[in-house]
């Protein structure tokens, strides 16, 4: 028997290789020729475990999670509902809770700080990775979940985010909060409501419309304003009004309902001053109608683009239109043919400047210059008169002046026979209103002093008048006597005297009130045929 020699070898197999230190205790007893054979065998077992383990299960990690699956400190990984691997931190945080294998137990100790936590795995959206932050907004941790080769890696990040991503999330959270105070300060209500009707969110505005109505709070799923889901509550806005209990006051709003997938959002604008103005111009416009129907003014509006918007029952009976054809709004030019058919306004002189004529018509209606008289065929007499309106429109007001141009015509008339026979008087006579200005006279009075008042723009008073008497007279205190007359409003009584003219000739001038304070002054040459005798004579002789 071969026996190998005893060599001594330092003790320094821990910094070897492990099959060299096999391979040296366990060929020290064997031959040469059989330790090479199992020195070949150990290798390439050796060898096939190296493969297997690198090529198999390292690739399967690598492939499936990939290597940085399992780096973090707190890391799990799930197929399906089941939990198939997990960093040490991340085991330890699952073995107290009930069933931590699954990922419901997951969802137990991660919902409470991460509220939109999904329930199970099915709730994902897409492959990722979905960054999940923390409800407190002082709170950095966040969990990201992403899809890897059909499994799900749930990562828990207890640090803050980079530098950019804490940027990122700075913006975001400024955002919230502006999207947060646009709903809370916001205020005109705005609610949710899901699929059945039911009130899900409110805002504060909604909340406080709800209190003041002394809705009850435990049925606060129950929408205050009647609303039914549909898709055709979407397609308007509807003007609504709630009512708070026991009170007949209306509160008027006008709702708009957004449809998604989630349900309804509803918002309401508070329009109780546009519904109040609206109800104060009805009222008003039918005060209008109710005045306008009463006038005996015809009147009629065109708008700016010069078509009828309004007339009155007066218009009809003063022109004899038809109210199917004034109804039917027709414009300027139509109006004023068909009031030319009627035979209710002048005949134009020339048809063929009619248009331009109606041009200029309304052209100074809408300045405000127009204003004409219209003697019709019938006899009647209408005054026309044209004035702008806001907004471009143009006001047309008719009114029969008959009566008053009758009695005015019949007045001019009187007083001309009045005149008339006042010229065919031989006495000069003069009458004075009771202010004491020269309000009549006759033919004889003109020629016997020399003057025509009537061709003065001045009114003439009773200074005047004894002072042109005085100038043609010799000198008498008469004038002062009649001036003193005039202005005396009592003790008015008939009197006469005699003056002499600056020729010698006498007249005698007779002094008598009249009615409403007025004085007649008469002159009379004297003759032998003269006679006052029934009227007492002044003091003041010539």
């Amino acid at each position: 028997m071969v026996t190998r020699p005893q060599v001594n070898r330092p003790l320094t197999y821990r910094s070897q290789n492990s099959v060299d230190f096999i391979l040296d205790r366990v060929t020290m007893g064997f031959s040469d020729g059989f330790a090479w054979v199992l020195t070949a065998a150990l290798c390439l077992f050796s060898a096939w475990i190296a493969v297997y383990w690198i090529g198999g299960s390292g690739r399967k990690s690598q492939t499936r999670w990939g290597w940085r699956a399992l780096s973090a400190p707190c890391v799990w990984v799930f197929e399906g509902q089941q939990l198939i691997d997990a960093s040490a931190h991340a085991e330890r945080r699952l073995s107290d809770t009930p069933g931590s294998r699954r990922w419901s137990a997951l969802h137990a100790i991660l919902s409470p700080r991460f509220p939109d936590f999904p329930e199970s795995e099915a709730d994902l959206e897409g492959d990722g990775p979905n960054v999940i932050e923390a409800e407190e907004a002082d709170d950095p941790a966040r969990v990201l979940i992403e899809r890897i080769d059909g499994a799900i890696r749930v990562e828990l990040v207890e640090g803050g985010p980079p530098a950019e991503t804490q940027e990122i999330l700075a913006v975001k959270n400024r955002r919230l909060r502006t999207l947060q105070n646009a709903i809370d300060l916001n205020p005109y209500p705005v609610w949710r409501m899901s699929t059945e009707g039911k009130v899900i969110w409110t805002n504060p505005a909604y909340d406080r419309l709800s209190a003041s109505l002394g809705h009850d709070p435990s049925h606060a799923s129950e929408a205050i304003f009647c609303i039914f889901p549909g898709d055709h509550i979407a397609k308007k806005t509807r003007r609504l009004f709630v009512c708070s209990h026991g009170a007949e006051t209306k509160l008027w709003f006008d709702v708009t309902v957004a449809v998604d997938d989630d349900g309804y959002l509803c918002h309401a604008v508070d329009v109780n001053a546009l519904v109040d103005a609206e109800i104060a111009q009805r009222n008003f416009v039918q005060t209008l109608a109710k005045t306008f129907a009463q006038l005996s003014t015809g009147l009629a509006i065109f708008d700016r683009n010069r078509q009828l918007a309004l007339f009155n029952p007066a218009l009809i009976d003063l022109t004899s239109l038809p109210a199917e054809f004034l109804s039917s709004r027709p414009n300027l030019l139509t109006f004023f043919d068909r009031l030319r058919d009627q035979r209710m306004m002048p005949e134009p002189k020339n048809y063929q400047t009619w248009r331009q004529q109606i041009s200029d018509l309304i052209a100074a209606a809408a300045d405000g210059r127009y204003h004409e008289t219209w003697s019709l065929p019938s006899g009647s007499v209408y005054s026309v008169s044209g004035r702008p309106h806001p907004d471009g429109a143009i006001a047309f007001l008719i009114e029969d002046i008959t009566a008053e141009v009758t009695l005015t015509r019949r007045f001019r008339s009187d007083l001309e026979l009045n005149q008339a026979i006042l010229d065919h008087v031989e006495d000069a006579i003069s009458v004075f209103s009771a202010d004491g200005t020269l309000a009549l006279t006759n033919e004889a009075y003109r020629e016997l002093w020399a003057v025509d008042p009537e061709s003065s723009f001045a009114q003439v008073t009773i200074v005047d008048a004894t002072r042109s008497w005085q100038d043609k007279c010799r000198p008498t205190p008469l004038w002062g006597e009649i001036r003193d007359f005039v202005g005396t409003r009592e003790e008015r009584a008939d009197w006469w005297s005699d003056v002499t003219l600056s020729g010698g000739e006498h007249v005698i001038c007779i002094v008598q009130p009249i009615q409403k304070g007025a004085t007649m002054i008469t002159f009379r040459l004297e003759t032998a045929d003269s006679s006052v005798k029934a009227l007492p004579r002044p003091r003041v002789t010539a």
